[in-house]
């Protein structure tokens, strides 16, 4: 074939076009060429008899999940204090917690705790905070890296309203911290892993820091990601910081980081009103939904039907430590329960939301933030996942969409069988 890369896999096919869809295709050949799909066909054509086959029987094949929003040194303390909200939270478990990163000995332990655990699941792609530590981070990196997986991670910035032992000295400082950072990442010639720019929240954040880390987006071209109107005390802080600001999400796009010429990831979002609601949609913001973090953290339950109703780009995350799990399928169920909920208790004008919206939010729509991704039509990159459902036993057969919801519902890493990322096999 020209020298280029090419392979099939065979099984029971399935994925989104578009959201609230679902397309499957039963022993079905899915090619890939050079990293990308190809096609999907009944039977191979011709020009592709003599290509590997990987045959995979009865067995699901989904494209990889993305989880849009994970703090990546939190997963040592996941299921830990679950009683206590957002703010006293951080100051009890995560503060303490990601001052132990500057040991690279004990980061090295937890990071690769961390990675293992990816590597196993149905996840692909992450976009992952660090801390504020620069080599503790590149380590985080240098893993994600060797294992596979398509990440994005950002080197935490944060220079106020946070503990001495994890606040960086100066606004000055963290900038030029942030940049030697980059300048490393850069002599790494990663092939999987990319930087992210990101501050913390608002709280943590000084004006100043603000300015320089939007001098370095604009220089950089980098992608954000952040926290927004996750919880209302935090609202209210942001409020006081900030008092020249109309809303939570006015204060980032007064620094430059929400949206339009700079990608930005925001977390949450709660609480958005309406003047934030029409902002982000003007500029693209993506939202991603963190259900079982706002559950544990007595946050509330975003509103994610009205954000799809209004085209905004949305996406799932486990957010652990917040939630409990880097399993994906948890958030997806979350996510339908949770949404049922808001409609019964809150407001039943917005719908809960369908296996099929959840599964696109957790591969295309989440995927989208890192370009063709998420989906098996033409062009996409190949992420792929490999189900097998046998350990769910069932006493009658099952439809392929019944088989699916089962492994939203009762699945963990004990159904991956083997996953891609971008065409190479990493499990």
């Amino acid at each position: 074939m020209n020298g280029k890369r090419i392979f099939a896999l065979k099984g029971n096919l399935i994925y989104t076009k578009e959201i609230g869809t679902m397309e499957i295709a039963m022993q079905h050949y899915l090619v890939c060429e050079d990293g990308k799909v190809e096609g999907i066909y009944a039977a191979l054509p011709e020009k592709f008899r003599e290509i590997p086959v990987e045959d995979f029987g009865e067995r699901l094949i989904i494209p990889g999940l993305t989880d849009l929003h994970v703090h990546a040194p939190q997963y040592s303390f996941r299921g830990m204090s679950m009683d206590l909200e957002l703010l006293e939270w951080l100051e009890t478990n995560t503060f303490p917690e990601e001052s132990k990163y500057q040991d690279l000995e004990y980061a090295e332990k937890s990071y690769r705790i961390f990675t293992d655990h990816i590597r196993r699941s149905a996840t692909t792609r992450v976009c992952a905070f660090a801390t504020i530590h620069n080599e503790a981070t590149l380590l985080l990196m240098d893993q994600l890296e060797e294992a596979g997986i398509a990440a994005m991670v950002g080197k935490v910035n944060m220079d106020r309203n946070s503990p001495d032992y994890l606040r960086e000295a100066s606004a000055k400082e963290a900038a030029e911290a942030t940049k030697t950072w980059l300048r490393a990442v850069a002599e790494r010639h990663y092939r999987h892993v990319q930087p992210i720019l990101t501050p913390r929240f608002i709280p943590s954040c000084s004006d100043e820091l603000m300015e320089l880390l939007h001098g370095i987006q604009k220089e950089s071209g980098l992608p954000v990601q952040s926290h927004l109107s996750e919880n209302q005390e935090e609202i209210a802080w942001v409020q006081r910081l900030c008092p020249w600001s109309k809303f939570y999400g006015d204060a980032y796009e007064h620094f430059g980081m929400f949206g339009g010429a700079c990608r930005t990831i925001m977390a949450h979002c709660v609480y958005s009103g309406e003047e934030e609601i029409q902002r982000m949609k003007a500029n693209g913001v993506f939202i991603v939904h963190c259900p079982e973090s706002n559950t544990n953290l007595s946050s509330g339950i975003a509103p994610v039907r009205r954000y799809l109703e209004e085209q905004i780009p949305v996406g799932l995350g486990s957010d652990v430590a917040g939630g409990s799990t880097e399993n994906m399928f948890v958030a997806m169920r979350h996510a339908i329960q949770e949404s049922k909920l808001r409609w019964r208790l809150t407001d039943q004008t917005l719908k809960p939301l369908t296996l099929e919206e959840v599964f696109y939010l957790a591969t295309k729509g989440g995927g989208s933030f890192f370009g063709q991704v998420g989906s098996f039509e033409p062009g996409y990159e190949l992420d792929a996942v490999v189900l097998d459902d046998a350990r769910l036993e069932h006493p009658q057969p099952l439809s392929i969409r019944q088989r699916l919801e089962r492994i939203v519902y009762l699945g963990d890493e004990r159904e991956v069988l083997s996953k891609y990322a971008a065409g190479q096999r990493i499990l």
